[in-house]
């Protein structure tokens, strides 16, 4: 064993002792006994079944080197963030309770990534002539890609913080954006801005662009393909489909990557996950910084986010003063309006996190304002519009950004975000209107695990005859019923979350026996109530043989401040991000735990190393 891993475990021992000791009077008991509700048996059953399933989607597509079994090739359609995105939430499965294996498996297959895809190259475009990895991450690519492609990446984070390889690619990647790598002069730190839309590991950059820079080159052979306009199931020449993917890129706002563009902003989950891991505050700070300047530019803007920002650091600059311009932007049709959005969320969100300042919360909940006032009936249906151009607001269409507004709601607790939630679904029950809904969600998500297990049987597809994005669509793991019922977070499946680096929860649970994060087996939970001072947490040990013990905690990084915990009548004080809950064989229990939201400085450690 190298010394340093020895040395590792050494302090990781005794840190245990200390804490141990430390917590003797935040150790809570249960020892009542429970039937198992029907929601805590069904959600060790998803656990167990989803971790089953991922072995056999790996033994499906992966071969031995952790190569997906595929064409690879570059290009935003079914290239390589396609390929690292077919396994995009098994990170976060695990820390939420899911077997050992899925962990392993999603490191074999994350080397397997990186190696495979440093030896892709392309002939058409200079941005992967070479291979499309140096170092690791991507030459040149857009960040509604990269953040796609990198979300198990980020979330590795809630379980593995101790892996010494993920701090050092933490630190290389982050870097790239803190102007630490000499060739990677991503940013501009007088203007505040990322210097272009496409950037990576080889810097900005800032020439013409052309189709065959998003699309790659053409591969021979007959592929399954599922962008196409014609067919979705059907065996085509890759070739054949070109002419479409050439059309959908040729638009002439794609003929400029210089200056900064909103979705640079989720590069910023980057040096969040890095300050997560190490605790450097220089990470910490560049995010204020940048997403600072955001916030400038959007309030300057009248409310909502610019499209592009000249390398001058103006407003619109990088197309002649025209703010609503950009690759992806307000003014693509083929798109929806809300991707020159989608930036802001991750960056705005990591801002709140690192410092509970809610005033980083106000511009998204001011840019849903502004485009409801331009909302009107059409048809008995309200509408709002999807796109800006030389004509101003236009392109209604039939959205309620129920969504954004139940994350904004989740980060605040105000009862006026709330209000304006439709109280159905997770809402609903927590509103105590859907005393049903744990059980439904959770029998919806292992009917989920059944379908796709029983797809991927049936999937006609040889690797020569398969692209990157294929075989994600067969992925059996689903995290929103778990986040949802035990952590309190709002589901994170939707468009707007391929984005987002990091957890936002109110709780989080750890093995400390096994040392490792996750609901330690047998043990189910579930949060019933929640407002700005508290949670109402239950708790059941399924086991009626043996005990449990689980470790709780405030947040996903301990950014939440548990004052006490009462079970049964007795309060116990806590004051601090965690607290030791033992549960008797069969026993189960309701706590209700009072907290101070956002008085923690995140962190990727776990309880013990504290």
């Amino acid at each position: 064993m190298p010394a340093r891993d020895f040395f590792r475990l050494a302090i990781a021992a005794a840190a245990v002792s200390s804490v141990a000791a430390a917590v003797a009077t935040t150790t809570v008991e249960i020892r009542r006994p429970m039937t198992p509700p029907a929601w805590a048996l069904l959600e060790r059953e998803l656990l167990r079944a989803g971790s089953e399933a991922v072995k056999r989607f790996y033994e499906h597509y992966f071969d031995e080197r952790g190569y997906l079994m595929h064409v690879a090739r570059w290009g935003i359609l079914d290239g390589t963030d396609d390929a690292i995105e077919t396994f995009h939430n098994w990170t976060l499965f695990h820390a939420l309770g899911a077997g050992d294996a899925v962990l392993a498996l999603y490191r074999k297959a994350l080397e397997g990534h990186f190696e495979q895809y440093t030896k892709v190259t392309t002939k058409t475009t200079d941005i992967a002539r070479d291979g499309v990895y140096w170092r690791e991450f991507y030459r040149h690519t857009d960040w509604l890609h990269a953040g796609e492609g990198l979300r198990a990446f980020f979330f590795q984070s809630l379980s593995d913080p101790h892996d010494a390889r993920y701090e050092r690619r933490l630190r290389r990647f982050a870097g790239l954006y803190l102007n630490e790598d000499a060739e990677a002069p991503n940013y501009d730190p007088k203007h505040r801005i990322i210097r272009s839309v496409l950037n990576g590991s080889k810097g900005p950059l800032l020439r013409p662009l052309k189709p065959e820079d998003w699309i790659g080159d053409p591969v021979p052979g007959r592929f399954h393909l599922l962008h196409s306009e014609t067919s979705t199931t059907e065996m085509l020449d890759f070739e054949a489909e070109y002419p479409q993917m050439l059309k959908a890129v040729s638009d002439p706002v794609f003929e400029s990557a210089a200056g900064d563009n909103p979705l640079n902003l989720a590069a910023t989950n980057l040096a969040l996950g890095a300050f997560l891991v190490t605790g450097e505050a220089k990470y910490r700070d560049w995010i204020l910084e940048y997403v600072g300047a955001w916030r400038e530019r959007t309030e300057a803007n009248g409310g909502i986010i610019p499209g592009n920002i000249g390398l001058d650091g103006t407003i619109g600059g990088a197309y002649g003063g025209k703010w609503y311009k950009g690759i992806f932007m307000w003014d693509r049709e083929s798109y929806e309006g809300s991707l020159a959005s989608w930036g802001m969320w991750p960056g705005f969100s990591n801002a709140y996190l690192l410092t509970g300042d809610r005033s980083w919360i106000d511009p998204l909940r001011r840019q849903i304002d502004i485009l409801y006032s331009h909302g009107r009936e059409v048809n008995g249906r309200f509408m709002v519009p999807n796109n800006y151009g030389d004509q101003g607001w236009y392109r209604l269409r039939e959205y309620t950004f129920t969504h954004e507004l139940a994350k904004i709601w989740t980060w605040t607790m105000e009862e006026r975000d709330r209000a304006r939630l439709p109280q159905q679904d997770w809402i609903g029950f927590l509103a105590g209107r859907e005393p049903d809904y744990p059980e439904r969600a959770l029998r919806r998500e292992l009917e989920h695990v059944r379908a796709q297990m029983e797809r991927l049987r049936r999937d006609p597809t040889t690797p020569d005859s398969r692209l990157a994005d294929w075989a994600m669509q067969f992925n059996p793991v689903s995290t929103r019923a778990l986040v949802e019922l035990t952590c309190g977070g709002h589901r994170i499946d939707n468009n707007l979350d391929r984005l987002f680096g990091v957890l936002h929860v109110r709780l989080r649970y750890f093995d400390p026996e096994r040392r490792r994060a996750g609901l330690p087996e047998d043990v189910a939970a579930l949060i019933t109530a929640m407002d700005a001072d508290s949670v109402r947490l239950t708790l059941v040990n399924v086991n009626a043989v043996e005990p449990r013990t689980v470790v709780v905690q405030g947040g996903a990084y301990g950014e939440h401040q548990i004052r006490e915990v009462e079970h049964a009548g007795e309060h116990r004080p806590v004051g601090a991000s965690w607290f030791v809950v033992k549960l008797a064989p069969g026993a189960g229990g309701e706590l209700l735990i009072r907290d101070r939201r956002y008085a923690n400085q995140p962190t990727a450690r776990m309880p013990w190393d504290h």
